[in-house]
């Protein structure tokens, strides 16, 4: 009996997850034992990109068919088209930072920043401005970029808890990447529920505003038990030197490409840098975007190898095994609540998926089908499931301690990405607003099947 159940268990795809708990026992277990043993940087003992690595050969080992199929199947989640992506953005993030960093963009960014902004209001004005930015690209990895490198400077400036700033800066990235009308999650949430984007937008808007605010009113209590620090005046050369960021800023908010918007800003940081920092030279330059590139090393390389692991889990249906499950517990409960239970359902459908893919837009898409029939099984509203499946993806891709925006912001904060995710305050209200959301069955306005 015990062989039976097991047998069935590994073909219904359920031993495919297997690999993904023993990465995060493995990530996390090792940083939780060496911060008990009062190990210095614990979280830094076992390095992600090895942990990783018996993930994947577990994976590899537990796949049916040839060894060759199943090494073809990683190598194609790995060279995956979102991965690549993730992988060049890194890149140019990591050599934008350094070439801000070599010319005094930083330094200068921040005093000019601080200059405008009341001590109190800091971390507010540093979450208003990652969400305008990410809701105006419609990418949370493109606005970390941006964001992290000043708000990482402005946090070291003023005394502010650096973990914290952080985790305000992929608060609003997340904000604007489930808002946003551009963005890559709304429209993939959209294309595969239907719907329009507008009646998307009205029912995600009055379960995110109200989570927006709510984080607001927690950051300015926090700068007001803990006001900043005082800074230093401006000269007329760190206003020179800040213009690159204002330049990409600008470049950000006018919705240009993320690629176009961070080549520019390498080019015009050493423009400036050449022409306004003493000492700065060609070769310089070219040393700051290669260290850039090499502080990316890590994240780039964990990138490429939860990609792998996420597709050998969808090959193997992992993916389809937590797809069956959810839809199997709807079907137990009374008629009274179906509704209730199906939207449960799709939330923790598309959750389930961004956990293991560590990627929102992957998850709407791979969960598209199952998220769409329930939908339509229960008359759930097209644009309600597009905004439920974009919202809980959003919500666990800003808090998993190995999704691309954290490792970002960790990586160019020179933080474990588990000192950040505490701090992702915005990401956890949205989750409970998705929650009540789908328990009070809120809000309810006309918008079509």
């Amino acid at each position: 009996m015990r062989n039976t159940f097991i047998h069935k268990f590994k073909l219904s795809g359920g031993y495919a997850l297997f690999p993904i708990f023993l990465f995060l026992i493995l990530f996390i277990g090792s940083g939780v034992y060496f911060s008990l043993q009062g190990t210095p940087f614990a979280f830094y003992q076992v390095s992600a990109t090895v942990a990783i690595l018996p993930a994947i050969i577990l994976a590899i080992g537990f796949g049916h068919g040839d060894f060759i199929i199943k090494l073809g199947n990683f190598i194609e989640g790995v060279r995956d088209t979102s991965i690549i992506t993730m992988c060049l953005i890194y890149l140019l993030a990591g050599a934008y930072t350094e070439v801000l960093k070599g010319i005094g963009g930083v330094e200068a960014t921040v005093n000019l920043t601080l200059s405008f902004l009341p001590m109190q209001a800091t971390l507010p004005g540093i979450f208003i401005l990652s969400a305008f930015i990410a809701t105006a690209m419609g990418t949370s990895m493109g606005t970390i970029a941006a964001m992290a490198p000043i708000a990482f400077a402005i946090a070291q400036a003023t005394g502010l808890s650096i973990s914290l700033t952080m985790g305000t800066v992929v608060s609003g990235a997340m904000f604007g990447d489930n808002l946003s009308l551009i963005s890559d999650t709304t429209i993939a949430a959209v294309q595969t529920q239907g719907g329009t984007l507008k009646e998307k937008f009205k029912i995600n808007s009055l379960i995110a505003l109200p989570a927006m605010l709510i984080t607001l009113i927690i950051l300015i209590a926090y700068g007001f038990n803990n006001p900043c620090q005082s800074y230093v005046k401006i000269t007329e050369t760190q206003w020179i030197v800040s213009t690159p960021y204002f330049f990409v800023l600008a470049l950000a908010i006018s919705g240009v490409n993320v690629f176009l918007v961070l080549t520019l800003g390498i080019l015009s940081a050493g423009l400036i840098g050449l022409s306004y920092t003493a000492n700065y030279n060609l070769v310089t330059y070219a040393k700051n975007i290669y260290q850039g590139y090499g502080s990316m090393q890590e994240i780039l390389i964990l990138s490429l190898l939860i990609g792998g692991l996420s597709h050998l889990t969808k090959t193997q249906g992992g993916l389809r095994f937590l797809i069956n499950i959810a839809s199997h517990l709807v079907h137990k409960f009374s008629k009274q609540r179906a509704k209730t239970v199906a939207e449960a359902a799709i939330a923790l459908i598309v959750s389930a998926c961004d956990i293991c893919t560590a990627n929102n837009t992957v998850a709407i898409i791979l969960t598209g089908e199952a998220t769409r029939e329930l939908a339509r099984k229960y008359s759930i509203s097209s644009a309600r499931t597009a905004t439920l499946v974009d919202l809980f993806s959003c919500v666990f891709q800003g808090i998993l301690p190995y999704s691309a925006q954290i490792l970002l912001a960790g990586s160019i904060a020179g933080l474990s990405p588990l000192a950040i995710i505490p701090h992702v305050y915005y990401c956890y209200i949205l989750g409970i607003a998705g929650i009540l959301a789908i328990l009070l069955q809120k809000p309810k306005f006309s918008c079509s099947k």
